[in-house]
């Protein structure tokens, strides 16, 4: 039964060809997901019957900046296969050149049973990679 699953998720992103470089090696060779569509002003991943689709904000809305505690989306989180796994996705965005957030706490900055990286995307959206 798919009843209430999620389906997709959007997210316009302020440098299309940036954010591909970042979520393709995220979601391909760190999760598991497959290319799905590419357009000229899009592209998506899939895992399963779900899919995160990457839309070029339209010029005339890039002044606006994003504030992961404004209204809107806060974070995108993700199972990790493992705590081993979240080890090295963490250790990789350090090799990337990626900042890691709350390194002072990590990997329990969730809580001492909550085993994530916390990190954040080109557009600083942050992102959550979660052990099982």
């Amino acid at each position: 039964m798919k009843k209430g699953l999620l389906h997709h998720v959007e997210v316009n992103v302020s440098d299309l060809d940036t954010s591909i470089v970042f979520w393709g090696w995220l979601l391909e060779e760190e999760l598991g997901y497959e290319k799905f569509q590419s357009w000229e002003k899009g592209r998506s991943w899939k895992l399963d019957d779900t899919y995160i689709v990457f839309v070029q904000t339209e010029d005339r809305f890039l002044e606006i900046p994003y504030h992961r505690s404004g209204v809107g989306l806060n974070h995108l989180a993700f199972y990790a296969a493992s705590r081993k796994q979240v080890d090295v996705i963490a250790n990789r965005l350090i090799e990337r050149g990626i900042l890691v957030l709350y390194k002072d706490r990590h990997p329990y900055a969730g809580g001492p049973d909550h085993y994530a990286v916390y990190f954040e995307d080109p557009d600083r959206i942050k992102v959550e990679i979660v052990a099982p």
